[in-house]
């Protein structure tokens, strides 16, 4: 009996370690700049890093303002040196509320996304 206990328990074990690197598997945003609700001067571009590389041809990156107008410009486009960063061009920007939001697919095809605001000010 003693010994079917520490089979299942080892079991357990075993499955639980074999989850535990899929669940880190996804990309989730790391960092932005401009910073996740900060106030910045009008960037040019806005940069997104996630926690796993991810696949641009599947990705999408967009900003608005807080009427809802579109104001990233052209494509996203990934960093030549880092396979984790995301950057969009975004058109002159006044001061007020944008929102960026992100939809990406990581290389090991996972999909996340989300959104935040930043203030330019």
């Amino acid at each position: 009996m003693h010994n079917r206990m520490l089979f299942r328990v080892a079991l357990v074990g075993m499955f639980a370690s074999m989850l535990a690197p899929a669940a880190q598997a996804h990309a989730f945003l790391d960092h932005a700049v401009p910073a996740v609700g900060s106030t910045a001067p009008p960037p040019r571009q806005v940069r997104l890093w996630f926690t796993e590389a991810v696949e641009p041809a599947f990705s999408a990156v967009t900003v608005t303002n807080a009427a809802g107008d579109l104001v990233s410009a052209g494509k996203i486009a990934i960093d030549s040196h880092n396979p984790q960063e995301l950057h969009v061009r975004v058109k002159p920007l006044k001061p007020g509320v944008y929102q960026v939001q992100w939809r990406v697919i990581s290389v090991d095809t996972h999909r996340t996304q989300g959104n935040f605001n930043f203030t330019v000010g």
